[in-house]
């Protein structure tokens, strides 16, 4: 098994181990991180974020915030061949399980997608000093991100998931900022 895979199943096993109360409380900070970057952008009218699942950086409490500070916010649709459609979050009663078995929202999909947000909001297990994420390895967000590069890219990670290197390989995206429960980081541009 190469580093990358190592890296990765080493990170998912660790977070096996995180509390409920230590994701409620990384939640909050996550929350108050990820807004100061989203409103230093300004006031965007359109976001896109991520609904946590499992042990994955909690982001239920952020997007309901997004969403009370009056923004649109965009959650993924998984499509096939690494694809993702983005549709408007209506709340959590709007929600179906989409493939993987991941919420998505009922909404009918957005057709202009990541082209008008100024902010997304990506998952991570981890992400290096240089910027680049390491996702769970079946390149939906890559693939999403390479053909929308304007948006800030800001990563939610736990603060051990910041690490030196996650061995990108050459189809691998960077984020901008990442967001850990104690810092946020802006990262080298892209």
């Amino acid at each position: 098994m190469s580093a990358k895979p190592r890296l990765r199943e080493a990170l998912l096993e660790r977070r096996t181990h995180l509390s409920a109360d230590a994701m409620v409380a990384a939640e909050r900070r996550l929350c108050a991180g990820a807004l100061a970057v989203v409103r230093e952008v300004g006031t965007p009218r359109r976001v896109a974020a991520y609904l946590s699942v499992g042990r994955e950086p909690p982001t239920w409490e952020l997007v309901d915030a997004l969403r009370a500070e009056g923004m649109e916010v965009l959650v993924p649709r998984s499509l096939p061949r690494r694809q993702i459609a983005w549709a408007p979050y209506e709340g959590r009663d709007r929600l179906v399980l989409g493939r993987f078995d991941i919420p998505e929202s009922s909404a009918p999909v957005a057709p202009d997608g990541l082209g008008t947000v100024a902010v997304v909001l990506v998952p991570a297990l981890a992400v290096d000093v240089a910027g680049f994420r390491l996702g769970r390895g079946g390149g939906y967000y890559d693939t999403t991100l390479a053909k929308h590069p304007e948006p800030l890219r800001v990563a939610l990670t736990y603060d051990h998931e910041l690490v030196d290197d996650v061995h990108p390989e050459a189809h691998d995206e960077r984020v901008d900022v990442v967001v850990t429960p104690e810092r946020t980081l802006s990262l080298p541009p892209r």
